[in-house]
Order: C-alpha cells, then structure tokens, then sequence
C-alpha cells in the first residue's frame, strides 16, 4: 500500500508543475522529499530480497567526510551531502518476519531509515561500539564493500577496513567477506519508483538536447562546436540541474577528414565552425533526483533549399537503428555481457553491418554498477566486469555506433547513438524513446503568403 502512495503522490506532483515549467523541473525542497521517500523505499522492497539471494545476513558500509563510499553515496538522506566525521551503517536481515535492521554507528540518526546506535558517553570507541553491534547479533556473514574488479563495490579504504578488523572479536573474522554481489545489486535495481520517475529525467535530456541542437543556439558560419559546448553546460545550471560530465559536440563532413574514437573524446578541435550540409553529434549526460542520463544523438544543418536531411544520411541512422534493435533482441536474464556483445556482433556483421558497441548501466552513476557490454577499443570482450550477468529491473545506457560508407562524401562515416533503456527480465524498452529521424537545423518557417 506504501508502494502505491509514494507512487500516486509522485506522479501528481509531477503533473503539477506542467503549468510551472516546460522542463518540469521540482523544486529543492520537493526533490528531497522525493528522494528520502524513494530511499525508504528502496531499503523496505529492494534491499532485503538482495541481501537473502546473496546469502549475506549483514552489511557494514563505511565512509569518512570527503572520502566517500560510491555506496553510502545513495543511503544518505537528501539533506546529507556527504558523510560526516566517520559514518558507518550496518544492515542486519532478521528474517522474513523481522526484515532488516538499518542502524547508525553515529551520536544520530542518519534520516529517518537509519536509527542512532551510539552513545560515546558509554562507550566513545565507535569501533568498539560497531564491534558490539556485531558480537550482539552474531550474524553468519559480515559483507564489506570490497572488490578486485568492481570499483563501485570497492569503497571501504584500507585503514577503515584494517580499524574493523583489529577491534572484530578473532572469531568473527571468518565471517567477513565481500558484499560485491549485494553492492552491486542495490547500485543496479530500479525500485517502482525509480522506473516511475525515470521517464521525466530522460525526458528533460531530451529537451535540452532539441534546444541546443536548434536556431535558437546554432547560427550556421558563425557559431562553433565549443560555443554549443558551454550553452549546454550554461543551460543545465540555470535549470539548477547537474552534468556529471563536460559534454561534447563534434561534426561529420563532406571532408578527407576519418573518424576516430580517441580524438572524439579527447583531442576535438575548439574552434570548428559549424556549416550548412554538417552532421553535428552530441554527447551529453545530467543527474536529477539522483539517477543519470547519457544521451548522444545527431543533428543535420540544411543547406539552402533543402527541407530534410539527405537520403544518404537518413539510410545510415536507419542502419544504426538496425543494430540497436539486433542489440536489444539479445538481452536476456542471465546472459553475460560478453555473451550479449558476442551474439550481437556475429548477427550484425552478417546482416552486413559494421558495429561498435559499448554499452553501460545507468542509474545511481553514470558509468553505473552491472554488466560491461563491450568498450569501444574491446570488441571482443571485457574481462570480469563483461562476465556479469544480466538481472531484472536494471537500466542501460544503450551505447554504440555503427559505419557507414558514403559515397557522396567518399568516405566512411559513423552514427553514434545512446539512449537509456530498462530491461524488465523479459523485454527491453526505450525510457522515453531513441531517435530516429535527425534534428534539422535552418528549417526555414511555413509561407504564409
């Protein structure tokens, strides 16, 4: 019933701001609220099943002011926007009666999901009192966010670890293992919630991105890629949202000019001015209500007399659009992401087309926690992060392009498409679609006489 509440009361609260703001955007003291009303929720539904599939009855995840957790990161309550001093937060699973404990090692309660468990006029060891916590309990297992391959699951810093471990009861050490699979797993589910709300997000990205890519910001032979850089690193901030990354802009002509992947993302001309007949490519990602976006997708600047972007072009996002849809036919739930990567190339390649794939999950970070499906400089597969399966309710950053040889410009060119896409456990879907026709620059206006 908690579920269906929080629900109703998102939605209205978005649908009330439709008169307020095209980019229906809350308000601070409303995004709080959202947040700490998710986070509670997230810990009542979607954490307790996790900690029982990965068999760990307790989870200890600590972090100190500036040196944060990527963990502990998503537990704070919104007001919270870092750790304080040293914060530690144990979970206990009591059982399916019971359901999880959620306490703070701290002098107060962490929110409203984490209660007090420390008085330092009784004891002003907080590792002693952590220690006790524990001894009480006497959980079967204590998980520690601690990973080889897994940089999100590897929070802990080795002086808290080795402070843990000297003040644990010697028989309790046995018990400490890594909490990879449940870090990962908390970092990667999408609650009700979340899905409910992530179509807005993806939705503001959009919009942003049809702005920026418009007359309203390009002027053909006058503006350059670097001026549609910072209009879109200016445009976010005045909606008081944030990019988690600097985005980029970047042009495909009719020039001797090839494409490379490592001068796109570094070494891009500052000072390139945009023309008419160019194929403009953006790369651009935010965070609201803490999850993220990461969209790339194309423009074309008409020439005089031109209506639409030419056939040639629009033939080669159509065969980008191919290769999303071969990509997605292959998602299923315990497929590995180099068994995605792997099928995905062998149906492309043979249906002629010449893919790169580099797909990430989305959600609590950009470059998220969950299956690595390809790199773009490792097309055959990512060791240990590529070897983790697939689950439900997890999103996507659905990355890749595909090149296409042009012939009117004599040489190859590449459609670079990403867009977020949630994967149920049986099927795919686009968060708020994925493009299929070019945004068109210098469309002159209706006659009207």
């Amino acid at each position: 019933m908690k579920k269906l509440v929080l629900f109703i009361t998102l939605v209205a609260t978005f649908q009330s701001l439709k008169a307020q703001s095209d980019y229906e955007i809350l308000p601070l003291r409303e995004q709080a609220r959202v947040i700490d009303q998710i986070l509670e929720e997230r810990v009542k539904t979607v954490l307790p099943a996790l900690m029982r599939k990965s068999q760990i009855d307790m989870w200890v995840v600590v972090a100190r002011e500036y040196n944060e957790d990527p963990v502990i990161e998503t537990l704070l309550p919104a007001t919270w926007h870092a750790a304080r001093r040293r914060t530690i937060l144990v979970f206990f699973d009591q059982g399916e009666a019971k359901g999880v404990e959620c306490l703070a090692v701290a002098r107060y309660d962490v929110g409203t999901v984490f209660k007090k468990a420390w008085d330092p006029e009784k004891e002003p060891n907080q590792w002693k009192r952590l220690a006790e916590i524990i001894t009480e309990r006497n959980p079967k297992k204590i998980a520690l966010n601690k990973s080889t391959h897994f940089a999100l699951a590897d929070g802990i810093t080795a002086s808290e670890f080795e402070a843990l471990i000297n003040h644990l009861p010697k028989n309790f050490n046995e018990k400490v293992v890594s909490a990879e699979t449940l870090a990962i797993g908390w970092l990667e589910t999408r609650s009700t919630s979340e899905q409910a709300i992530y179509p807005r997000i993806c939705r503001i990205a959009h919009q942003i991105i049809a702005e920026g890519f418009s007359d309203k910001v390009i002027h053909p032979g006058i503006t350059t890629t670097e001026d549609v850089v910072w209009w879109f690193r200016q445009r976010v901030s005045e909606l008081q949202l944030n990019d988690w990354f600097h985005p980029s802009v970047s042009i495909q002509r009719a020039d001797p000019e090839s494409f490379d992947h490592l001068r796109s993302f570094s070494s891009r001309p500052e000072n390139n001015v945009i023309q008419a007949g160019d194929l403009l490519h953006v790369d651009f990602g935010i965070y609201y209500l803490r999850l993220h976006t990461d969209t790339q997708q194309h423009a074309y600047i008409l020439r005089p007399g031109e209506t639409d972007a030419p056939e040639y072009l629009k033939k080669a996002l159509a065969e980008a659009n191919q290769l999303q849809d071969i990509f997605l036919s292959h998602f299923a739930t315990g497929q590995t992401g180099n068994q995605i990567l792997k099928n995905t190339r062998e149906e492309a390649i043979k249906k002629g087309l010449k893919p790169s794939i580099y797909t990430h999950p989305i959600g609590f970070h950009g470059h998220a926690a969950g299956p690595t499906i390809g790199l773009w400089d490792q097309q055959g597969g990512v060791p240990h992060t590529g070897d983790y399966p697939l689950y439900p309710n997890t999103a996507y950053s659905i990355e890749l392009n595909n090149a296409t040889f042009i012939k009117e410009w004599n040489k190859e060119i590449r459609i670079m498409l990403e867009e977020e896409a949630f994967f149920d456990g049986k099927e795919v879907r686009y968060i708020d679609g994925r493009q299929r026709e070019f945004l068109l620059i210098g469309k002159p206006l209706k006659e009207t006489y």
